[in-house]
């Protein structure tokens, strides 16, 4: 197997560098702008890593607000689900019974070097006492599925809106 990755990285190089050899003469749609967007079939990962991201932790805060410990298990990794079962009902885990959720919201999505990187902010209220916190969520692809592999406090600053 050490030597099938060198070739198939050869091999991927070469297929990569070929329109470009065959745009240089004048064989390929040398038309294109050199900043023009990725097709759709370049873009459709990042599009899909992005969206199954957005759709777990959505689904974990909904979870979270209705108390349903379950539910929010289900979103996250099998490694992470064992820690869950312990801190998650606990004096400060997610779903403790003191604790309301009444407004939770993904700020931002993006690539980081673990996984594709959910920023969110979550207002707890005990009482009449509110608090909002950001917390950022690694999601990563299982076999074919995708699930929540990390929580940690803070989170990303919202990317700026993209006009056309």
């Amino acid at each position: 197997m050490g030597l099938t990755h060198p070739r198939a990285v050869a091999g991927a190089a070469l297929l990569a560098l070929l329109p470009v050899t065959l745009a240089g003469c004048g064989l390929g749609g040398g038309d294109d702008a050199p900043d023009s967007p990725a097709s759709g079939s370049q873009r459709a990962p990042a599009e899909e890593a992005a969206a199954k991201s957005r759709e777990r932790v959505q689904a974990y805060l909904d979870a979270m607000a209705a108390k349903d410990v379950d539910a929010g298990r289900s979103q996250l990794c099998a490694p992470m689900q064992s820690a869950f079962d312990a801190a998650a009902t606990g004096p400060n885990g997610d779903f403790a019974d003191h604790f309301t959720v009444p407004q939770a919201t993904i700020t931002d999505v993006r690539s980081g070097p673990q996984g594709e990187e959910v920023s969110t902010s979550v207002t707890v209220a005990v009482g009449s006492r509110k608090a909002t916190r950001s917390l950022l969520f690694t999601v990563t692809r299982s076999g074919a599925d995708w699930c929540i592999a990390g929580e940690t406090p803070g989170g990303n600053t919202p990317s700026p809106a993209v006009t056309p």
